[in-house]
């Protein structure tokens, strides 16, 4: 339990936030300010390679839709990492959908939710959808060039992710400039929720980056649905495109790792970082399918939808 506590303390609450270096109110939804946090890569690191410019990361924090910040001490140590590698980060807001929601016991109770999970996982979107074009319209302030431009997100962000990207290429996204997608998407323990059956993705996504424990049971790894309703997860989602001949993609498969992989980010800076070079910068179609089994990652015990609900009740 100590062990579960620790994670829960370190993704779910975020810790406390520390001074961002700018900060901006990109929308109004709700009654609620939503807000975002730019941070500069560092001075005297490398913003090119090989002349091209390194793109900015758009950072969706992790929660289970019902807690988090955009900025935490555990979220800033990997931004840290990208500015000293010289790439800006932008970190955002988005409504937590599941807050203050009752959510029943187990998988039966969570499969009972999905219209909700849904609704959350959409009004997220919309806020990615909403970051984006203020980043967009401000760009000469600002200095974030939305036309390279790399989503990344954790857990519930890595689901809200995955979905702005599923939106993009069906067609569905609104509010955004015209033309406009992601360089690349980094998903760390995320999925796709659906009410109307398996995702159907009409043509290839942007470049993704998937990183998925096998054992996950707070995000499933494969899928969870019953009657056309549930999570799609990354291992789903690349037997589906694969099927399709989409072959810009890489999946790690951490072995026997639960929810864990959510909090990963500043421990695989080698696999992000070959893919934000050759994937996203250099532009190489690349698809990669390989399983992690590294006893050096941290494990902090298994993290199952009771453990991150139950707190909410």
């Amino acid at each position: 339990m100590k062990k579960i506590a620790l994670f829960l303390i370190l993704m779910l609450i975020g810790l406390h936030t520390t001074g961002a270096q700018e900060t901006y109110r990109f929308a109004q939804r709700d009654t609620c300010d939503l807000y975002l946090d730019v941070f500069r890569p560092a001075e005297g690191s490398q913003t090119q390679l090989d002349s091209l410019a390194k793109p900015a990361i758009l950072f969706v924090f992790g929660g289970g839709f019902i807690q988090g910040e955009r900025s935490g001490k555990w979220n800033r140590q990997w931004f840290r990492r990208l500015n000293e590698n010289g790439y800006p980060v932008v970190s955002i807001d988005y409504r937590l959908g599941m807050k203050g929601y009752k959510v029943g016991k187990g998988l039966s109770g969570a499969l009972k939710a999905v219209d909700r999970f849904l609704l959350s996982q959409e009004v997220g979107v919309e806020d990615v959808y909403d970051a984006v074009a203020f980043l967009a319209a401000n760009r000469e302030s600002i200095g974030i060039d939305t036309d390279n431009l790399v989503l990344a997100g954790s857990s519930a962000g890595a689901i809200i992710s995955l979905a702005a990207e599923y939106g993009i290429v069906n067609g569905k996204a609104k509010g955004l400039p015209e033309g406009f997608n992601f360089k690349g998407v980094m998903s760390f323990a995320g999925g796709v929720i659906s009410t109307t059956g398996a995702p159907h993705f009409e043509k290839a996504p942007c470049p993704v980056l998937l990183l998925h424990g096998t054992a996950d049971k707070a995000v499933q790894y494969k899928q969870l649905s019953l009657g056309g309703k549930g999570l799609w997860g990354s291992s789903w989602l690349v037997k589906d495109w694969k099927k399709k001949g989409y072959g810009n993609y890489c999946i790690y498969r951490f072995k026997d790792s639960s929810h864990d992989v959510a909090a990963y980010m500043d421990y695989l800076w080698d696999i992000e970082e070959d893919f934000l070079e050759l994937n996203v910068i250099q532009g190489r179609s690349r698809c990669i399918d390989a399983v992690v089994d590294d006893a050096s990652l941290p494990r902090w015990g298994q993290l199952s939808m009771d453990d991150i609900y139950r707190r909410n009740q």
